[in-house]
């Protein structure tokens, strides 16, 4: 990945998150202790805010980046490489055009490419894309627990309070605009029954006890108005 600097909208914590999350990741030698070797994290934020901040996007947005990095910090004990798990948010959404169905295996390929460049381990580099890519299903196996905290946070906005579910649900609504609206009721409503028809939702321990029944009536309410 070129990182292209932008002047995309970003905070400082963002940034802050991303390089202290780069540099926890990062093997420690000599050379990095001396500040030589890898390249400065920053231009690559930069560069994927930028993509997290493109006009087509409504929900997948820094926003929803930062609330995925706000729960996985609630979820870090669960996770057996939490620091990892965090890449894999920043990656998750990197590449996202909503007509497309090969997000998240570009969104993959695209931490392939950067993280290398930053100096993590193929074994590292590894773990982050396949996580990137289970965000495809949702579906960790059970003894995933990086993949467990990733799928829970991505998912935690189910669960939120119902206003805030609904701008969610308006915002999915708007990056499918170009859908006709008889199509985009009929499509959403099948994903909502899918989902309502999964045992379990979450797969963390705190998911399960705080995100669970709220994430259920959402899902339930919005059924119900897009069938009425």
């Amino acid at each position: 990945m070129t990182p292209t600097p932008s002047d995309t909208p970003d905070t400082p914590d963002l940034h802050r998150r991303w390089s202290a999350t780069i540099q926890a990741t990062r093997p420690t030698t000599r050379e990095a202790q001396e500040g030589q070797g890898a390249p400065d994290p920053t231009p690559y934020a930069i560069n994927l805010l930028t993509r997290w901040s493109e006009p087509q996007r409504h929900y997948h947005t820094p926003t929803h980046l930062a609330a995925v990095l706000t729960h996985l910090d609630t979820l870090a004990a669960h996770a057996a490489d939490p620091d990892l798990v965090r890449l894999a948010a920043w990656f998750h959404d990197a590449v996202y055009h909503p007509e497309r169905d090969t997000n998240e295996d570009r969104s993959a390929r695209l931490a392939e490419r950067a993280l290398p460049e930053l100096g993590l381990p193929a074994t590292a580099t590894a773990e982050v894309a396949r996580l990137v890519r289970l965000t495809i299903t949702h579906d960790p196996a059970p003894d995933d627990t990086n993949g467990e905290a990733l799928c829970d946070a991505d998912l935690a906005i189910l669960a939120a309070p119902p206003e805030t579910y609904a701008a969610y649900a308006s915002a999915v609504r708007d990056e499918y605009a170009f859908v006709p609206d008889p199509d985009f009721r009929k499509g959403r409503a099948a994903v909502l029954a899918q989902l309502l028809a999964l045992p379990r939702l979450f797969r963390t321990p705190h998911g399960t006890k705080h995100w669970e029944t709220p994430a259920r009536h959402n899902l339930t309410t919005e059924l119900t108005l897009l069938s009425a």
